[in-house]
């Protein structure tokens, strides 16, 4: 913004707006995350990784990939996916297509972790967000997310 320029500040509607939003950016992840782990065993960063593994094309995707959509660094992706070799529920390979890249593959035990974690985390997601609204609000809230989404140029799934 050029020093001269007046800041477009938010109006008493819109700052409400943004610190309820604020409030959901901060707590809502708080809260399924402590769901995962008290139900399933694994932190919500183990879970999101888990479950975009699970929607890709033959349960496996390049790592790179995984860490633009699970907005994780590569370090703290290599991290979270060692702790999920370990339970035995991911595995790496190198991609067949191309041998400079690493494939991060479910296991068959790792399928069974997602399909048990996946009801539990369903259910957070409900009851935090979508009990509470309307179906008018939740198209609302759709369309107003699919445009923050826009705006931020956020990727979608994992391929």
């Amino acid at each position: 913004m050029n020093p001269s320029e007046t800041p477009r500040w938010l109006s008493p509607g819109e700052m409400d707006t943004w610190l309820s939003l604020w409030s959901v950016l901060e707590w809502l992840p708080v809260r399924l995350d402590a769901q995962l782990r008290e139900d399933a065993g694994v932190s919500l960063a183990e879970y999101n990784a888990l479950s975009q593994i699970s929607i890709a094309p033959d349960a496996s995707v390049r790592m790179s990939e995984l860490a633009v959509v699970a907005n994780m660094k590569l370090p703290h992706l290599s991290r979270v996916i060692t702790r999920l070799e370990k339970a035995g529920w991911v595995r790496r390979i190198p991609d067949p297509a191309d041998g400079r890249y690493t494939l991060a593959q479910l296991t068959d035990d790792g399928k069974i972790k997602v399909a048990a974690a996946a009801p539990g985390h369903v259910e957070a997601v409900r009851a935090y967000v979508f009990d509470g609204l309307s179906p008018e609000q939740v198209a609302a809230l759709g369309a107003a997310a699919a445009r923050i989404v826009e705006a931020v140029d956020a990727p979608g799934p994992a391929r």
